[in-house]
């Protein structure tokens, strides 16, 4: 306690130097955490996937729809327990700039594929038994003030026209890494209508959610199902919901780069201030090292000192910055709710911030440090003053 005591007065002798050098701390952690944390919301659908779900599209893309009757075939592949399938419907409510995910699935399958979208019994009967009833992420409701019975009206613009839901159900994520701003009705609702307004264009599928019997049977059932349809007017290409996720985010992966490139500049230059004020305390305390080894201090002791003192400021610049990180994150967050509907800051993103605090310390003490236990008494002596 007596050396921390002093390793603190001595951080604070030229108290305002010292306390933008922690405020520049502060924000370079606050924002290294905010761009670590934009990286893990990016990724934030790959985490929330299942190891026991497959995804089944056509292996041209994903605009190309597949046929109905390829579920039953699905169904019949060794190592499937349950199908599902659903197609995007890209509706717009109010106005373009109220963007959500909304699509149309097989309801009863699907709820049982995602048991991580909690319902009540209630409000999942209700659902079930209402061909124009929908569920919103709990998010999604707040955002818009829905509540259960509203009649939400979006326009289509994949298929065209007025489309007019009833909320019956709104769920919750089991855990923190599940979004809750999604929308999705009844598959059915969207065929049947189809089949009145462009007949073509119902009995399809934009993919199919396959869940298997073991997660280690994965590749052999996606294998499996591949195979089925191969050399088909429709082939089809099935992967693991994690890798499906993966590749939207592989279209973006420039802009991950850059961002992770720019959390690390940031530390580069944090560094470099804090090794300025380090610079700068060890010119000014030349004489004072001499004298410490006139009275028999040897170079580790100085060195301790200035290690420690620099470790000082650039901790309690950390600390400042990881708190503010929390409500600034969830700040952002809201913010940016419409592009990233799980903005939490990971336990990651915490370890390297303090990591990153502990090399900044270190590396901006280097060279003071060096020149401190290297400086003859006789040179050191002739400074003062």
């Amino acid at each position: 306690m007596f050396i921390l005591k002093i390793l603190i007065r001595n951080a604070f002798r030229h108290k305002l130097r010292t306390l933008l050098t922690i405020l520049g701390i502060t924000v370079a952690i606050l924002a290294f955490g905010l761009l670590r944390t934009f990286i893990n919301a990016w990724y934030g659908g790959v985490e929330a996937s299942s190891a026991s779900r497959l995804v089944t599209r056509s292996s041209i893309s994903l605009i190309f729809h597949l046929p109905l009757s390829y579920k039953d075939k699905i169904r019949q592949v060794d190592g499937v327990k349950v199908v599902s399938w659903g197609n995007w419907f890209g509706g717009v409510y109010i106005d373009e700039k109220n963007f959500f995910a909304n699509f149309a699935v097989d309801a009863k399958s699907y709820l049982q594929l995602y048991p991580e979208y909690l319902l009540s019994p209630e409000e999942t009967n209700a659902f079930l038994r209402d061909r124009k009833g929908f569920v919103a992420g709990r998010k999604l409701a707040k955002r818009f003030g829905w509540k259960i019975g509203d009649t939400v009206t979006l326009r289509g613009t994949i298929y065209p026209g007025n489309w007019d839901f009833v909320l019956r159900g709104i769920y919750r994520g089991r855990d923190e890494t599940i979004d809750e701003t999604q929308f999705f009705f009844h598959w059915d609702y969207l065929n049947e209508t189809m089949k009145k307004r462009a007949s073509a264009r119902a009995d399809q599928a934009g993919w199919y959610m396959v869940g298997v019997t073991r997660p280690d049977r994965a590749t052999e059932v996606a294998l499996a199902i591949d195979q089925t349809f191969k050399n088909s007017l429709a082939e089809t290409l099935t992967e693991t919901e994690k890798a499906f996720q993966l590749s939207f985010i592989s279209m973006s992966e420039t802009i991950i780069m850059a961002i992770e490139l720019v959390s690390f500049v940031v530390i580069i230059i944090i560094i470099a201030v804090v090794a300025n004020t380090m610079s700068m305390t060890y010119r000014e305390r030349i004489g004072e090292y001499a004298i410490f080894k006139t009275l028999g201090y040897r170079g580790w002791r100085i060195a301790g000192m200035i290690v420690g003192e620099s470790m000082v400021i650039t901790l309690i610049g950390s600390f400042l910055g990881i708190v503010l990180t929390f409500p600034v994150a969830r700040i952002v967050g809201k913010m940016l709710s419409n592009y990233f509907p799980v903005f939490n800051v990971a336990e990651e993103a915490i370890y390297m911030d303090l990591a990153a605090s502990i090399i900044i310390g270190l590396i901006a003490a280097i060279v003071p440090t060096y020149r401190s236990v290297r400086i003859r008494i006789a040179d050191g002596l002739r400074r003062i003053g």
